[in-house]
C-alpha cells in the first residue's frame, strides 16, 4: 500500500491535473523531484513542510521558516512522523538536499 502524500491528506487540488491548479497553481510538493521517495512520498508529498509556497489552511505559505510554527502542529506532519517513526526524515536532512 502506497503512503499518502500531501495533497491526497488535505485533498487540496494542487497536484498536477488538481482541481485548484487554474486558481493556485502547481503545489511545489507535488513537482520537487529531488524529495522523491522521503518518508515514503511522491516528489515532496511527504516533506511538504521544508518547501515555500505549499498550502495551509487555505493559503499558500512562505518558506519554510516563516511556516514553521504552523508546520509542527499539522495533523499531517504527526501522521508522517507517526508512519515513519525511527526512518523519518527531518526538516534538516531535507533542507540539505534541496540545497537550502
Amino acid at each position: 500500500m502506497s503512503k499518502q502524500n500531501c495533497w491526497e491528506f488535505f485533498n487540496c487540488g494542487r497536484e498536477e491535473g488538481g482541481a485548484k491548479v487554474q486558481e493556485l497553481g502547481v503545489c511545489p510538493a507535488a513537482t520537487e523531484t529531488r524529495l522523491d521517495n522521503i518518508n515514503g512520498g511522491k516528489n515532496a508529498g511527504r516533506t511538504c513542510w521544508a518547501l515555500a509556497r505549499t498550502l495551509c489552511e487555505g493559503m499558500v505559505q512562505g518558506d519554510a521558516v516563516s511556516k514553521m510554527a504552523k508546520c509542527m502542529a499539522c495533523d499531517f506532519k504527526k501522521h508522517v512522523l507517526k508512519e515513519e517513526q525511527g526512518d523519518f526524515v527531518g526538516i534538516r536532512e531535507v533542507l540539505k538536499i534541496v540545497g537550502a
